[in-house]
């Protein structure tokens, strides 16, 4: 359950930069700097997310057994 309310989370606040990047882009406004930290940190998530994945991959083209629990 708890993986599910943050995917969720997630997606709504890459909706929300995206969104508002693209009307302030529209309106040739500058960004919020709320809207600034919101945007580094989905980014953020992402590129840590792409690490994980790519880790327990290459443990698993290794040999290695992955018990993934949740």
């Amino acid at each position: 359950m708890l993986i599910q309310i943050a995917l969720f989370l997630y997606g709504l606040t890459a909706m929300f930069v995206l969104m508002s990047v693209e009307r302030n882009r529209k309106e040739e406004r500058d960004h919020a700097p709320a809207l600034l930290l919101a945007g580094w940190s989905v980014m953020s998530a992402s590129a840590v997310l792409a690490i994980l994945l790519l880790g327990t991959a290459a443990v698993m083209a290794l040999g290695y057994p992955v018990t993934l629990t949740a």
